[in-house]
């Protein structure tokens, strides 16, 4: 059986021979042979290359031409910024920048780099003939907020209307793109609209549904098959993904694939993932990625599904460590020993988060797969780039991409399962949602406050006025009051000791007085018990 047999097979949900296997090989090609990002991005010859060596390594039954959601957009206008070891990145949305929806004509097949990616399809189809050909294109709810930009979320409350035009535009770009890989001889057309993971399903159904219907209809009067793709926390609209008509559902790690797999069987649709990115393929190890794959097929069974990654493959991806899942896919022995072996992969070190977030100013961490590589990312990055002068001073921010280890560890030291994820002060706040500006200021604004009443708190002190009433006494007591009332404070409890015992426990003696002793109070620990070692750090600094 060949490879593009057992892919029909499965979207057609009918037995194989062995569950098929889909690298998702996007950038990673290119440094198989050596070249950025950028330039294999824009080579057909390159990505020709590229994915022959893939297929020489990985023994695919499916591959992926290019995995670029920012093809489409750039040909419409859209402006962007190239990263060496990431597809680009859109950073200008023509819509909000002067151009009007009536500017916009749909693409032909040779404009900007849609000629290059189909120019290595037809590469690709003539030197793979038993392979399933993927064709990525841009899934019509990503693709307009890629020309709009998170304006969008707003615009469907307010003008929804406009919103359905530019989503009908988008829908007839995307089959303008289906047609165009599918005459170049791709068998695959994959719909990929990662951003669908920032709506719920009722918006789901209002958005997406009836344009993505229309362009899985047109992919199958073509003959060619379709699938699904959603990456993100998008578990919510995973049911009514089956009712678009689409032949397969693609998922990453951020959904249970038993989830997936129940509402995928329910409709008899195929689905597909979800092997872990970034903590398996790209930071472990050969064993890791064995576990992880064998785990999927085990979840998944042996009908209707197809082992891939959760996304495209990250640039640095240790090619050991895709050969390992060849392995499983390939070899049932294998398959059997690594069922059988007893140790489980160490957990990640974590760091002691307890007292995170304590400093004078607010912290804003991003937890990202990459912001210059997945478009969920990229735009809740934005959304805080877009605020922080709103708190100049008082707030920093920073990204962890979770393609890096220390940034993987910090990750789970946080207690985040889901990216792309924004924590305040060590707090998770939004879990891949995109917040809206007014949103995201209350929520900093908050923590904010937050600070302000514990900085207090920790202020708070005591004035022990100390000796019997008599004139001087009187004369103390008025000063404290009226240096209470210039100041304008009133987090000081002044309390008054007369008697002679009282006063020696203070260290002062009775013909010392009238005396003024002040206790200042500090808070430093809540909601836990320290340590032996913390407080005596805490007590050398009254010594």
């Amino acid at each position: 059986m060949t490879g593009k047999e057992r892919i029909v097979k499965a979207f057609a949900c009918e037995p194989t021979d062995r569950v098929p296997w889909v690298p998702f090989v996007g950038c990673h090609a290119g440094a198989l042979i050596d070249k950025d990002a950028e330039t294999y991005l824009k080579s057909a010859e390159l990505i020709e290359r590229g994915v022959n060596k893939a297929v020489q390594l990985y023994q695919p039954d499916g591959i992926p031409v290019m995995f670029d959601l920012q093809v489409e957009a750039e040909a419409l206008g859209c402006g962007l910024v190239w990263s060496k070891e990431n597809p680009p990145a859109v950073t200008r949305h023509p819509l909000t920048n002067g151009v009007t929806l009536e500017d916009l004509k749909v693409p032909g097949p040779e404009a900007g780099r849609i000629a290059v990616a189909l120019a290595a399809t037809r590469r690709i189809r003539n030197t793979h003939p038993d392979l399933a050909v993927y064709g990525l294109i841009t899934g019509p709810f990503t693709l307009a907020l890629h020309l709009l930009g998170t304006d969008i979320f707003m615009k469907m409350f307010d003008t929804v209307d406009q919103v359905h035009q530019l989503l009908g535009f988008c829908r007839d770009v995307c089959n303008a793109m289906s047609r165009y890989y599918i005459e170049a001889g791709c068998d695959v057309i994959a719909l990929v609209d990662p951003m669908t993971s920032q709506i719920g399903p009722d918006q789901f159904q209002q958005f997406v549904t009836p344009y993505a219907k229309d362009i899985f209809a047109e992919i199958d009067r073509l003959g060619a098959m379709s699938s699904f793709f959603v990456c993100g926390h998008a578990q919510q609209n995973i049911a009514v993904m089956a009712h678009t008509g689409c032949g397969n559902i693609s998922i990453d790690e951020n959904i249970p694939l038993d989830y997936v797999r129940d509402e995928c069987r329910k409709h008899n649709v195929s689905f597909g993932g979800n092997l872990q990115l970034t903590s398996v393929l790209l930071l472990g190890r050969p064993i890791d990625a064995q576990k992880n794959a064998l785990a999927c097929l085990e979840v998944a069974g042996e009908t209707g599904f197809i082992l891939a990654p959760g996304c495209d493959l990250p640039y640095a991806t240790p090619p050991e460590n895709l050969q390992a899942v060849v392995e499983i896919v390939h070899d049932p022995y294998k398959r059997d020993v690594v069922r059988q072996m007893a140790a489980d992969t160490p957990d990640e070190d974590r760091l002691d988060m307890l007292e995170y977030g304590q400093a004078d100013k607010v912290v804003v961490d991003i937890i990202t797969l990459d912001s210059e590589a997945c478009a969920p990312c990229q735009y809740m990055v934005d959304a805080v780039k877009r605020v922080a002068p709103e708190f100049e001073g008082i707030v920093i921010w920073h990204e962890h991409k979770i393609k890096y280890r220390e940034s993987l560890v910090f990750m789970t030291s946080l207690m985040v399962r889901n990216v792309p994820t924004i924590c305040i002060d060590g707090e998770i706040v939004f879990v891949s949602r995109i917040p809206p500006r007014d949103e995201l200021i209350a929520a900093i604004q908050k923590r904010i406050n937050e600070k302000f009443r514990l900085r207090i708190q920790q202020r708070k002190a005591s004035l022990y006025l100390l000796g019997k009433r008599d004139e001087k006494m009187t004369a103390l007591c008025d000063n404290v009051q009226q240096a209470m009332k210039e100041l304008g404070t009133t987090d000081v409890h002044v309390e008054h000791i007369e008697e002679d015992k009282l006063i020696a426990g203070f260290g002062v003696a009775p013909s010392q007085t009238p005396a003024v002793v002040m206790a200042k109070y500090a808070v430093k620990s809540l909601h836990r018990v320290p340590e032996v070692v913390v407080i005596k750090e805490w007590l050398k600094d009254i010594k």
